[in-house]
């Protein structure tokens, strides 16, 4: 309860509510106020939607805080004894149960932290406890430490909180442009505040609060660490003080202060002191602006609209009393500790009162207003404008803040134009002080010490102040005042938007009194004077007219030379006249090069004042043309004054080296335009500043580098190096000329860069400075001229020949490109090298110490250009030793990352890299430093050899590494970083803002890069993962958790989660979608990666649950940045699919469960935190009930991630070109094509413009010159060409990238997924949104081609899991399920939709897309096979009649079937021509569906339109014939090696097609009219039966067991063959015996094939199955009827073929005495062997039902044989020998006739078999009825044959068992019916056969008859046959009779009726059985009898 009454706006130390009061964990003195800050930030700089309601609540639920600032909870005794108590009764924390023990330590610094603080104990434990919380973001400091910087940083966001909302307020000054919502809300609050007394509050902290006393506090309680958290306190110190102070100034600048408060203001000012130079600290600055601002009135001249409003607001103008207090305490107050600053203050009165003397409502206070004059002078004698340059433009915070400059830039000006008198009386009297000093230096006496110069004060002033504008105001232009010449200028009117007219008036002053002071100058005046100008000439505007000034003030005519006759002495005329005498002067005391006095300038110099003089003016001159290109170019091309040439003469001469930096300085911002530039080269080689050339014989060098090792060494001071480093690196970048002093000397740049290089750069650290800054200015200035050299350098195969030019006659070597000549440096250990690593080193150290020193900001950039320099080098080196390799030149260099890896000669360490990563600790002082550390490290990351090093570098020291981990995350947390900036770095915090986020993307890509490559490496590393140990043991942990530090992987994921919470979805996502992209990328690569996949997935989903909270945001749209959102969910969705996977194996279903929830509920229900919906579940499913499923349903949210992803793709429009060759474009596009690093091949556009800008460059003559323009434009118009052809490509790819994730997301979901998660009915309508919308979207007009493939890969799969998921529907369902309202879950209308968009896909690919159309293929196969009736038990029921069957209602199966078809044929022959193309050509996987979906659209057509077509277009015969190349690759097949096994399968695919088309009669008889079988004759490949026994069933076999040996790849190209011609035989029937002949032809030209197999001992299932065709075969096509029928054989062909007949009977017969007799035994076991227990069931009865077809297929023949033979008994051919005893000699010889025993023997078994079967058949049946019943054990054993393996079972669900035990059961039962139907076949002729016989010898046959062939042959009359016959004896017959009786006894026959009553009833051949028997029996007892 005390917690909630504490949050809701109590202040948190009342101290009745302090007994009972829970600890907050949060700290309630920072993180109450961290929210308050963010609700504030948010509100009024982010301007989130809904922030103003949050940002109520939060105002006054922090009231208290802002009433008592900066007030701290008082201590208690209560308190006190409480946590005293904590160690053992513990104390209460809110938010956890119970209380909580606190360790003695944490106690005892709690009463430490209290009492330094003086703040409540309680409130000093939440500051401990949120230290230890927080101390994982501040690595190296106790929880103490982080307890100070929590205090403070409380303490500042109260501070800042206030100054925002302050700032916020409506006024006078500035406006924020917010919502007046929002603007009311703050103005009342803190209007509120400052009625309580804010000001006062606020000076008593500002004089309260400082740095030192809290710093010796601190420090006496140890309460300070390491130098960066000293730092960091002192920052937050400064900071609280400065955004009070800043608080007090914005209010001023919006609202006045009160009374009492300007009073207090005052009173505060008058006690503040100066800094030791002099000026204003910022915080007393803020004060006095605020005060100045209080002052003001000058706003009302602005004339804006709510003037009148703000005139009622001005205490000045209505409250007498305010202006009467503040006049007399500043006109009769005691004198301030800083008199200037009481002047200023005074002067700003005293306009003040001016300017409101001047409105109506100021004749009220005319008492006041008349002191104006007399506070004005007294403002002048306290130095007024000697303070104001001083004391505050000294400040440095003055030019960070815009209203600062304006104010004084208002104070200025108002003095200027509201008090001309004073001025006036200024210029007098400095006149008259000119006079005296002059008098006195012509007397020679002192010139009196009394003279005032406040003019001076006021010209410097305005100089100094205008000279900088950082917010680029041009504010000085008010003093420029465009006068009629300049009418004309492109400048007229511009100014501010006024009319060219009349300018104002104030502007008219103002211009006058630039103008006026420079009439007549005094002398004295003159160099103030000039400086002014200087200041007010800054900027492009104001340089003009100053320029233009300058030019009129000139004597009118040239001829009048004399200095002053006529023209003023400030005019470009006299300036370089004067220039021009003083070059004069000077050339003629240069004494020759040899004379030593050259080194003590000549005594007739130039004097101080004329040095001052000239300085002034070169400075002058400088800032005008450094802003004006018309001036710089009208000056350097004037005739007469030509400065260049006189600059230049000076620098020959001996004069002060300040002098000849400046000039240096001027010719450098002449040298800003190229074409001075080139012109400027050629004059400074020609005048030898820097000698380049020496002349013979001469001892010594003389130019610059003399200056500077001889007089500048001597002097410590640099100047001149400085302004000649300044002035080439200026001239660099206009024009670096290649033949620079050509003739003289090998031209080029080479001999600047050895002076730079050796005397400049190697030397500076070793000589001697006065000013210990100018060190490192002078190393910058000499290391810009580096960076610039090597940026501009791109490698050439030139610049590696060794080229020579002839000079004077010899030859010496040519110079190469400066750039060059640095990159060999720096990739050789050379002292540049090691100069430049050993500043990086320095420059890391002196960061380190986070203290002040001169020239910081000069080491810094140093340092910067340092990284730069190495960056650049990693990045052209490839390029650079590339070339050099290519060239053979006998160079040696190393790359640069191997030369980073050398040991440093400080510190005797391999410490480089480490120094380059140091830098990014110092990211927020120093952003740039960080991000080319970040570059430079990402490009050595490339390295694997390097980065194992690396860890080791970074880890085998502790602090260093602590300190390495937390630059790194401290660049990925920065908060300042925004993507998106606009790239021109006008504003410097918007620059910042973006080189902090590319510096993110660059770590981020360093660590993606090292992922990639194997461990140890600098990714695992800085994610957090143990570098030491395996990677797969890390344990990650929250930060700061079992000292765990925080690594980037933290860091990336507080970026990601931040905002995730919320309903608008991550804020990174939106804010930076290129950075949230790499964010993503990183986890995903952690996932997918199997060593950190685990810890990864662990870690994300227990403590951050990442990837539900960021799937409930998708998809993310953001229409400016599409490419970047389909990426970011790319990432998402493939790191869900691994989650997926991992969840589902690990059986976390609750996870699983969860995630698929999340992506497919259709139903809207609202995110909960926890996932969990309560009550809701119950009211949803009620209402969906009530409404019959009508409740507004919602998007899925894969489906609306789906629509994310737009299908149509732009492309860009061709190129229209005039000028280029478009062929020849394309191709040089092409040429500079490379694949980046996302892998997307893109053009390099900068390389492009290169080529193209060289080739235009290239053209000569007048025309060209002309054109350039023009092609120029055409060039730009290329270049944009590409650039949206390469965004094109990015977003093709992300498209893809996106779509490809999506599916791989979907089909995890699908196949990966336990799938009772999705009950069926729901996964069959999911499956069907998703097809349609795929479908919608890949149909539409203008989808993408390229997308087309992966979405075909994704209808294949959806299509298979819904065909997969209704026939498991319908198992589930049993037999009687199907029958109810339709099908399955799913409606039909739905199914035929599918069915057609999969129709109008396969249609709309068009040619080209055949492996896509296999897909398309495979889709339509799996649907057709929904509409396949399941397999039914065969009963042997009676079945129903004819009749019933025939009018039965039509079954839901054939009615989709029919529905289907109707669907198919409706597209008519455009998809027959599509299916029947890929399948006689094409890919072979396309081939081989498309041949199946022929094969299945045949099946179901039952008007055989398809066949028609098939027949009539010719393509039947086109596959026909396609045989001849099959045979061909089949034959390769059977070589021993394992080959290509593609030809059978598109072998197997093509013969299964023929055999469906054979099922009918009309495609048998088409087929045999294509030559089907002619063309089988053909194939050579079916005499190629593997012979050796060994090859045979071994060959090599394939390891992986999936290659089949050679002898089973035989079967498999037989075995089609072989089905193919039985299924033609079947159906051309009796009555086209030409099938027959045919197939018989087949079976005489491979008879030695047929003959090995039918003898073959083999009993393996492809044996058998051999048999079981070929004795099909036989028995139908080895008929003497065969020969009757067929054309007219010639004699020897009849015999022939006679013989081969009687060869297949012998054969035959003698595989059945194997069978039945000799063998059976042992096949049966061998059969029993051959099953491997792992085997599936199926296999065994497979293997009984060949046997028994093989048994039935003879006895056909047999039977077939003996009616051919002839319809009566008596001239049968008899086929068995007259002999009945059964085992004793059933193993006759095959050369012997088999006996009729035999027949008998088989009859006997088959009955017995049948028995055993219609048992089992009966018991499986019984089984099948009582599934749900049965045992798990038997379920078990039932599964255990359908499931390979022996864990198989096991892991399968039980719904899943009864599913398979019903499918296994029906198996059996027709697995049975088939062998009852064979058995009853068998004993029925087996029966026929032994009656024929018995008819034939015991009725009609002659005993002994010689002439009675008893051989299986053919009657032959003569006998001519030589074949032994064998006689029959009476004794035989006799024999025969009583055998027969024997054996064929009563309870043989008694089974036999009973097989008929059992099983031949429901048949058609009733009583068949019983009729035999009657005859056999009466055979037999007839005969005896």
């Amino acid at each position: 309860m005390f917690s909630h009454r504490q949050n809701s706006g109590q202040p948190i130390y009342a101290s009745d509510m302090a007994t009972q009061m829970a600890v907050n964990s949060g700290a309630s003195l920072w993180g109450p106020l961290k929210e308050l800050w963010e609700a504030v930030e948010g509100a009024i700089w982010r301007r989130q939607p809904e922030s103003v309601h949050l940002l109520d609540l939060q105002l006054k639920k922090h009231k208290p805080y802002f009433l008592s600032l900066f007030k701290n909870p008082p201590k208690s005794a209560e308190q006190r004894e409480k946590v005293r108590k904590a160690s053992t009764e513990g104390i209460a924390i809110q938010g956890q149960q119970g209380a909580r023990l606190l360790p003695e330590q944490l106690i005892s610094e709690t009463f430490i932290l209290s009492d330094l603080f003086d703040l409540g104990e309680l409130a000093a434990l939440e500051l401990l406890l949120a230290g230890e919380h927080q101390q994982a973001h501040f690595p190296g400091l106790t929880r103490g430490l982080v307890a100070v910087l929590l205090y403070w940083d409380g303490k500042r966001c109260v501070a800042n909180s206030l100054r925002s909302l302050i700032q916020s307020r409506h006024g006078k000054t500035f406006t924020l442009d917010l919502s007046p919502e929002l603007v009311n809300l703050t103005t009342r609050f803190t209007d509120e505040l400052m009625a309580q007394g804010l000001t006062k509050q606020i000076l008593n902290l500002i004089s309260d609060v400082n740095v030192t006393r809290e710093f010796e506090r601190l420090q006496k309680e140890r309460g300070l660490g390491n130098e960066k958290h000293r730092k960091e306190v002192s920052d937050l110190i400064k900071e609280c003080r400065q955004s009070l102070a800043e608080c007090l100034f914005a209010w001023t600048c919006q609202s006045p202060l009160s009374k009492d408060d300007t009073l207090a203001l005052i009173g505060h000012l008058e006690m503040v002191t100066a800094e030791a130079d002099g000026s204003l600290d910022s915080v007393n600055l803020a004060l006095v602006m605020a005060l100045l601002y209080c002052l003001d009135v000058s706003f009302l001249e602005q004339g804006t609209e709510d003037r009148e409003d703000l005139l009622q607001a001005l205490p000045l103008l209505t409250e007498k009393q305010y202006v009467a207090a503040v006049h007399s305490r500043l006109v009769e107050g005691q004198a301030w500790k800083l008199p200037g600053l009481q002047a200023v203050v005074q002067l700003a009165w005293a306009l003040s009162l001016r300017a409101l003397s001047q409105l109506p409502q100021g004749a009220a206070l005319v008492e006041f207003t008349e002191a104006d004059e007399a506070l004005a002078d007294q403002a002048l004698l306290g130095g007024v404008f000697l303070f104001l340059t001083e004391g505050i433009l000294g400040s440095d915070g003055f030019r960070q803040e815009e209203f600062y400059t304006r104010r004084l830039h208002s104070l200025i000006t108002d003095f200027l134009a509201l008090m001309p008198l004073k001025v006036k009386q200024l210029r007098n009297r400095a006149d008259e002080d000119a006079r005296l000093i002059h008098m006195a230096l012509q007397m020679g006496s002192e010139p009196p010490s009394s003279l005032r110069k406040d003019l001076d004060h006021l010209m410097i002033l305005i100089g100094e102040f205008y000279s900088k504008d950082p917010f680029e105001l041009e504010l000085a232009l008010e003093f420029w005042c465009p006068s009629e010449s300049l009418q004309h200028t492109s400048f007229t009117g511009s100014f501010l938007g006024v009319a060219p007219q009349r300018p104002p008036h104030k502007q008219v002053v103002l211009s006058k009194f630039v103008r006026q002071m420079g009439d007549l100058l005094p002398a004295t005046l003159y160099i103030p004077y000039l400086r002014m100008l200087k200041g007010l000439a800054n900027g492009p505007q104001c340089s003009h007219y100053c320029f233009s000034l300058l030019k009129t003030n000139g004597a009118p005519h040239g001829e009048n030379r004399q200095v002053g006759v006529s023209g003023s002495l400030v005019s470009w005329e006299h300036f370089f006249h004067s220039l021009m005498l003083y070059h004069e002067n000077l050339r003629r005391d240069v004494p020759n090069a040899d004379s030593t006095q050259y080194r003590h300038p000549p005594i007739r110099g130039i004097t101080q004042r004329e040095l001052d003089g000239l300085t002034a003016f070169l400075q002058l001159l400088t800032t005008i043309i450094t802003w004006s290109e018309n001036a710089r170019l009208a000056l350097c091309e004037h005739p007469q004054w030509t400065p260049v040439v006189v600059m230049l003469g000076l620098l020959q001469c001996s004069v002060q080296p300040v002098l000849k930096a400046e000039v240096l300085h001027a010719l450098a911002a002449f040298g800003k335009s190229p074409e001075i530039a080139a012109s400027l080269w050629q004059s400074l080689e020609y005048t030898q500043i820097l000698q380049t050339v020496k002349a013979p014989g001469q001892r010594q060098a003389a130019g610059i580098e003399v200056e500077l090792n001889e007089i500048e060494s001597s002097c410590e001071e640099y100047p001149l190096t400085r302004a000649f480093c300044h002035l080439i690196s200026t001239l660099v970048e206009s024009a670096l000329p290649v033949n620079l002093g050509a003739g003289l000397r090998a031209p080029g740049f080479q001999p600047y860069l050895d002076f730079l290089r050796d005397s400049v750069f190697l030397a500076f650290p070793t000589r001697a400075y006065r000013r210990p800054a100018e060190k490192w200015e002078v190393a910058e200035a000499v290391l810009e001229v580096f960076h610039k050299l090597l940026r501009e350098y791109e490698p050439q195969p030139a610049d590696f020949l060794q080229e020579m030019v002839e000079l004077q006659g010899e030859q010496v070597l040519a110079h190469k490109p400066p750039g060059y000549s640095l990159m060999f440096h720096l990739l050789n250990d050379s002292p540049t090298l090691s100069l430049c690593l050993s500043l990086l080193e320095e420059g890391a150290r002196q960061l380190d110490t986070y203290a002040p020193f001169p020239g910081k900001k000069q080491l810094e950039s140093a340092v910067l250009h340092c990284l730069c320099l190495l960056e650049l080098a990693l990045q052209k080196e490839v390029t650079f030793m590339d070339l050099l390799r290519e060239s053979q030149t006998s160079l040696l260099v190393s790359p640069v990352e191997q030369l980073l890896q050398g040991v440093s000669a400080q510190s005797r360490q391999a410490d480089h890299i480490t120094n380059i990563a140091r830098y990014l600790y110092h990211s927020s002082s120093n952003p740039d430093a960080a991000f080319q550390s970040a570059k430079i490290l990402r490009r050595i990351a490339r390295y694997p050899n390097i980065q194992a090093r690396l860890v080791g570098d970074f880890t085998h020291d502790q602090a260093v590494s602590e300190k390495l981990m937390a630059g790194f995350v401290e660049c990925l947390d920065s908060e300042e970083a925004q993507e998106g900036v606009s790239t021109d770095d006008s504003d410097p915090e918007k620059r910042v803002a973006r080189i902090r986020h590319e510096t993110q993307i660059h770590i981020l890509n360093l660590l993606i890069t090292s992922l990639e490559l194997k461990g140890p490496n600098l990714g695992l590393y800085l994610l957090g993962y143990e570098v030491k140990k395996p990677v797969s043991s890390t344990n990650l942990q929250d930060p700061g958790v079992l000292g765990c530090p925080r690594s980037c992987l933290h860091a990336i994921l507080s970026l990601l989660q931040r905002g995730s919470e919320w309903r608008s979805g991550p804020v990174l996502t939106k804010q930076a979608p290129q950075l949230a992209e790499l964010c993503y990328q990183v986890i995903y690569q952690l996932c997918a990666c199997p060593d950190t996949s685990g810890p990864t997935m662990r870690y994300l989903r227990t403590s951050q649950d990442f990837l539900f909270s960021h799937l409930q945001h998708l998809p993310f749209i953001l229409p400016e940045n599409e490419i970047a959102a389909l990426s970011q969910m790319s990432w998402l969705m493939k790191t869900t699919a691994i989650e997926l996977r991992v969840t589902s194996l690990n059986r976390q279903r609750s996870h699983t469960q969860r995630l698929l929830n999340l992506l497919l509920d259709d139903q809207p229900h609202s995110l909960h935190a926890d996932g969990e919906t309560g009550m809701e579940e119950e009211s949803r499913s009620v209402s969906g009930f009530l409404h019959f499923g009508t409740v507004s349903k919602v998007r899925r949210r894969l489906l609306s991630v789906l629509d994310a992803i737009d299908f149509s793709q732009e492309a860009p429009e061709l190129l229209q070109l005039d000028f280029f060759e478009r062929t020849q474009i394309e191709q040089v596009i092409t040429n500079c094509e490379h694949v980046n690093e996302q892998g997307h091949t893109v053009c390099n556009v900068k390389l492009l413009r290169r080529v193209l800008v060289a080739e235009i460059n290239a053209l000569q003559g007048m025309a060209a010159i002309g054109q350039r323009p023009l092609l120029m434009e055409e060039v730009n118009s290329v270049l944009q060409q590409v650039v949206e052809r390469n965004r094109v490509r990015r977003s093709l790819s992300a498209k893809r990238h996106a779509l490809q994730s999506w599916r791989s997301l979907v089909e995890t979901i699908l196949t990966a997924c336990p799938s009772e998660l999705i009950p069926a009915d729901q996964r069959q309508l999911i499956i069907r949104d998703l097809l349609l919308d795929l479908h919608d979207k890949v149909l539409s007009e203008d989808a993408a081609g390229e997308l087309m493939p992966i979405v075909a890969g994704a209808v294949f799969t959806l299509t298979a899991h819904l065909s997969q998921s209704v026939l498991s529907e319908q198992q589930g369902a049993g037999p009687e399920g199907g029958s109810g309202s339709g099908f399955a879950s799913i409606a039909n209308s739905a199914l035929h939709l599918i069915l057609r968009k999969l129709l109008d896909f396969i249609l709309c690919t068009g040619g080209g897309f055949q492996r896509l159309r296999a897909h398309l293929y495979g889709a339509l196969l799996y649907y057709l096979q929904i509409a396949q009736k399941p397999e039914e038990p065969e009963t042997l029921q009676t079945g129903a009649s004819m009749w019933e069957r025939l009018t039965a209602p039509e079954d839901c199966f054939s009615k989709l079937q029919r529905e289907n078809l109707a669907i198919i044929e409706s597209y008519g022959t455009a998809l027959m021509e599509v299916v029947c193309r890929d399948a006689c050509d094409g890919h072979e996987i396309g081939r081989m569906l498309a041949l199946a979906v022929l094969d299945r659209v045949l099946s179901i057509d039952r008007q055989s339109q398809w066949l028609v077509y098939l027949c009539n277009s010719g393509y039947l015969r086109v596959l026909v014939e396609s045989l001849k190349q099959d045979d061909v690759a089949l034959q390769t097949l059977l070589t021993p090696q394992p080959p290509l096994l593609k030809p059978l399968y598109i072998y197997e695919s093509k013969m299964a097609l023929l055999t469906r088309v054979a099922k009918t009669a009309q495609g048998a008889m088409e087929l045999l009219r294509c030559g089907l079988v002619s063309q089988l004759v053909e194939c050579q490949v079916f005499h190629m039966l593997p012979q050796n026994d060994a090859l045979r069933v071994f060959g090599q076999r394939d390891p992986s067991g999936f290659i089949p040996n050679p002898l089973e790849r035989y079967r498999q190209i037989l075995l089609p063959t072989l089905r193919l011609m039985q299924v033609i035989l079947t159906s051309t029937t009796t009555q086209h015996q030409q099938g027959a002949t045919q197939v018989l032809q087949w079976l005489i030209v491979h008879s030695d094939v047929i003959q090995s197999i039918l003898h073959g001992q083999d009993m393996s299932m492809g044996a058998l199955q051999e048999l079981s065709l070929l004795t099909a075969i036989i028995s139908k096509t080895a008929l003497p009827g065969a020969l009757e029928m067929g054309q007219e054989f010639n004699s020897a062909a009849l015999m022939e073929l006679q013989g081969h007949i009687g060869r297949f009977q012998r054969q035959s017969l003698s595989l059945l005495v194997r069978l039945v007799g000799t063998d059976r035994a042992r096949y049966l076991k061998q059969i029993e062997e051959t099953v491997s227990p792992g085997d599936l069931a199926e296999k065994k009865e497979e293997m009984e039902v060949a046997m028994q077809q093989i048994c039935a297929n003879i006895m056909e023949y047999c039977q077939t044989l003996l009616l051919q033979s002839s319809a009566e008994a008596q001239f049968t051919l008899c086929l068995f020998s007259p002999s009945a005893s059964e085992p004793a000699d059933v193993s006759v010889p095959s050369a012997r006739v088999p006996s009729l025993g035999l027949v008998l023997l088989l009859l006997k078994n088959s009955t017995t078999d049948f028995f055993r079967y219609h048992d089992s058949h009966r018991q499986s049946l019984n089984k099948l009825e009582r599934v749900e019943q049965l045992p798990p054990e038997e379920l078990k054993e039932l599964c255990q044959g359908l499931v390979s393996g022996s864990g198989g079972v096991e892991k399968i669900p039980s719904v899943q068992r009864n599913v398979l035990a019903k499918r296994r059961l029906v198996q059996l039962v027709n697995n049975r019916a088939k062998l009852l139907a064979l058995c009853s076949y068998i004993i029925e002729t087996c029966l026929f056969v032994i009656w024929r016989h018995l008819e034939f010898y015991l009725l009609y046959c002659t005993p002994t008859d010689p002439k009675d062939s008893l051989l299986p042959g053919y009657r032959d009359p003569s006998g001519s046959r030589g074949l032994s016959v064998s006689r029959v004896s009476q004794q035989d017959l006799e024999q025969l009779q009583s055998d027969v009786a024997n054996s064929f006894s009563e309870p043989l026959q008694r089974k036999l009726l009973e097989v008929e009553g059992l099983y031949s009833k429901t048949r058609s051949r009733h009583t068949f059985i019983q009729a035999l028997t009657r005859r056999i029996r009466g055979l037999v007892h007839h005969a005896k009898g």
